[in-house]
């Protein structure tokens, strides 16, 4: 496994970016948004699992204009869950989007990249950008998708269904049944404005149980998709 650090130009600064790849020779590029920790080890172990299944897989640090944060996802304190609240409201999106391409076009750069169609996933509160991503460099993203991704349904002129309508490549959206973060009535919204907006092919499942109990097979879909779309 190749693991290496990377600093990318960005308009507001330069943003590390952690790139994980099986081996030197050139591989798809998929793009992983991390969950509201942060760039933290958990975040580079998943990235290391889409470099295993043959991928050169780049996670941007999206809290680098704060300095370098990374907290605790599930902490119950105070202090963390302030914290938490701080840096997550801090991301906006289209700042994340300007984030994406300058990153596109480092790893267009890359000699450990192929050319052709990109990959884009999220988890949780990074799902948001893996479907804004699909729809901002439509004719680049292949393939994207969202893991009990949160925020994808908002009243904001920059919410993530506003760009279904722009999506090209094949769009996964999993969601687990026993979800605070995202209740059931966000999904059934979403999931109706895909049947209604997007003509790309696109997927929506709900799966039993909790995240961490709908995960193994989420993995499953998003790497069999990135297998038909990114090859």
């Amino acid at each position: 496994m190749q693991q290496r650090t990377e600093f990318v130009r960005t308009a507001d600064g330069s943003m590390q970016a952690f790139i994980a790849q099986p081996g030197v020779d050139p591989r798809p590029a998929v793009v992983l948004y991390h969950d509201i920790g942060g760039l933290s080890d958990a975040t580079r172990e998943m990235a290391k699992r889409v470099a295993a299944e043959g991928y050169c897989c780049a996670v941007p640090d999206l809290y680098y204009r704060l300095g370098k944060i990374v907290v605790d996802p599930d902490s119950k304190a105070a202090a963390v869950a302030a914290i938490r609240r701080a840096a997550a409201g801090s991301l906006q999106n289209w700042d994340t989007m300007s984030d994406t391409r300058a990153l596109l076009d480092f790893l267009s750069a890359d000699g450990a990249v192929r050319a052709g169609p990109r990959g884009a996933v999220g988890y949780g509160a990074g799902g948001r950008f893996a479907v804004l991503a699909a729809g901002q460099f439509a004719g680049e993203v292949g393939a994207a998708a969202s893991m009990f991704g949160t925020g994808l349904v908002t009243e904001a002129p920059d919410s993530p269904h506003l760009m279904l309508h722009k999506m090209q490549g094949a769009l996964y959206c999993a969601f687990a049944e026993r979800d605070p973060m995202v209740p059931a009535a966000k999904i059934e919204a979403f999931s109706e404005l895909v049947k209604q907006r997007c003509s790309a092919e696109s997927l929506i499942e709900l799966h039993p149980g909790t995240r961490d109990e709908a995960a193994a097979q989420s993995w499953e879909r998003v790497f069999a998709l990135f297998s038909r779309r990114l090859a």
